[in-house]
């Protein structure tokens, strides 16, 4: 596990608190944990969310959950 980023007990806590994808359609939904990672590092890091690093997807995909 890398710094910022969320250990086993921590998501078994948030993981039935982050809501799942419901869509047929479209893309597959990218992996809650990894989103929230992301988010995670742009909060404790105070970085622009366009200085995210590759390893957590897309910055856009992240502030997109962000917003949710």
């Amino acid at each position: 596990m890398k710094r910022h980023e969320v250990g086993e007990e921590e998501w078994a806590f948030h993981d039935p608190l982050i809501p799942k994808s419901e869509a047929k359609t479209g893309r597959p939904p990218r992996d809650r944990r990894q989103m929230l990672n992301g988010i995670l590092w742009i909060l404790s890091s105070g970085a622009q969310r366009r200085d995210l690093p590759e390893r957590f997807g897309p910055w856009e995909t992240v502030y997109g959950y962000f917003r949710k």
